[in-house]
């Protein structure tokens, strides 16, 4: 197995970067991470921009996720400036599939797009490539 590439690396931090409840609670945090035109199609299938989405994380009375497992992770660099990432979360018993584009900006990598799909169980899951970006890892989120 290859080390991943420096961008597919720089996304995956960043991706479990997200997880962290003390970014999801801060807008200047998250403004750092999000790409001006992110958009988000999140697990029951809603639209979401970046400032919508910030607004919503950041509000005194957002709901807080828990503890998210985040397992199977894998990237691929599509282009010098563009990495696209896959993994799955588990959140009180909620699992999804969950895709993102991250971009190289002047700023540094930003999450440009991101989905969650749900599914049933871990044998929905799919069969492991073996193509790890990094460890399985279970970040709170």
């Amino acid at each position: 197995m290859t080390d991943p590439s420096p961008g597919v690396a720089a996304a995956v931090e960043g991706e479990l970067r997200l997880l962290d409840p003390v970014v999801r609670a801060s807008a200047d945090l998250l403004s750092q991470v999000l790409h001006p035109d992110y958009r988000e199609i999140d697990s029951s299938g809603r639209v979401w921009d970046r400032d919508t989405m910030i607004a919503s994380l950041t509000a005194a009375d957002a709901p807080r996720a828990g503890q998210m497992t985040a397992s199977r992770m894998s990237g691929i660099q599509l282009a010098d400036d563009l990495v696209h990432l896959t993994y799955d979360t588990e959140t009180k018993g909620h699992l999804a599939h969950r895709s993102s584009v991250w971009r190289l900006t002047e700023s540094g990598w930003e999450l440009y797009y991101h989905q969650a799909t749900p599914f049933g169980s871990a044998t929905d899951a799919g069969p492991d490539t073996g193509q790890d970006a990094g460890p399985d890892t279970g970040t709170s989120g």
